[in-house]
């Protein structure tokens, strides 16, 4: 058990973007009483593009800036890190929780559908290093998965065309390519932070009997957990604060990120740091 005496200390939350900010939003609405802080790397994303030595060197130093906040555990809301990084995380901020967002949605699509056919909707990079395929075969030996780059679904989320006939259209253009070779998928898991936004088209086009799986919300369910088994739960009434970090581009980030907490930001609402 974790051994933090404040329990009001925030949760630290760290992307290489806005797209954690969903992440974020599933925790707000988890935990509303839990103080929060964000920091979105907006001056080196996307780390996808970043060798595996600098992603974990850039997830090492946005860590860093959040210890110095005061955090009792953190949430690498970020795919490309959570599948790189997560273990030297791990050894920075023990004893202190950390949380990345690939375990939670393997575990989630595993329950949901065991033995199943999975289908993970994820950037280039993540696709590229395997995390979910990897961390799903773990729990269960006889699932079949698939992964499937979805870069066009990115600027989709962040112009907040979520919704409609274009949206619909690349949707079902990408699950038409995953479902060559005759692959029909049980569940359908979405591997990047942006893609919650458009869940309602991708369920549509997806259509009965697949569950998907949202990796925001699996994530916040397992941050409740944790904080419950290490005894932080913060037990106040009042709701908590949410601070909001960038390292570049604060009016783009509160343009974009208010599409991803489902209210309007504006540069103000961001504070600019350095790491």
């Amino acid at each position: 058990m974790t051994e933090i005496n404040n329990t009001s200390l925030p949760i630290g939350v760290f992307d290489s973007g806005v797209g954690g900010l969903t992440v974020l939003k599933a925790i707000r609405e988890e935990l509303p009483q839990e103080n929060l802080v964000y920091l979105g790397d907006t001056a080196r994303l996307p780390y996808g593009t970043k060798s595996p030595a600098s992603i974990e060197r850039y997830a090492i130093q946005a860590t860093a800036r959040l210890q110095e906040q005061g955090i009792k555990l953190l949430v690498v809301a970020c795919n490309t890190a959570s599948a790189v990084a997560l273990d030297a995380l791990r050894r920075q901020m023990e004893p202190v929780p950390v949380i990345g967002v690939v375990e939670p949605g393997a575990m989630a699509a595993v329950a949901a559908r065991p033995g199943g056919a999975h289908l993970v909707l994820a950037t280039e990079a993540t696709v590229r290093l395997g995390a979910y395929r990897e961390a799903i075969l773990a729990r269960d030996a006889d699932a079949q998965v698939r992964e499937q780059s979805c870069e066009m679904l990115v600027a989709l989320a962040e112009e907040g065309w979520v919704v409609g006939v274009i949206a619909t259209a690349i949707v079902r253009r990408y699950l038409d390519e995953a479902r060559e070779d005759s692959f029909v998928p049980d569940s359908i898991i979405l591997g990047c932070t942006h893609f919650p936004l458009l869940r309602a088209t991708i369920v549509a086009v997806a259509g009965e009997g697949v569950a998907v799986v949202d990796s925001a919300g699996t994530t916040a369910a397992v941050v409740r957990q944790v904080l419950d088994a290490n005894a932080i739960l913060n037990d106040t009434e009042k709701p908590g604060r949410v601070q909001l970090l960038a390292t570049d581009g604060v009016t783009r980030f509160a343009r974009v990120g208010g599409f991803f907490l489902g209210r309007s930001l504006t540069a103000d609402d961001i504070e600019l740091v350095d790491l």
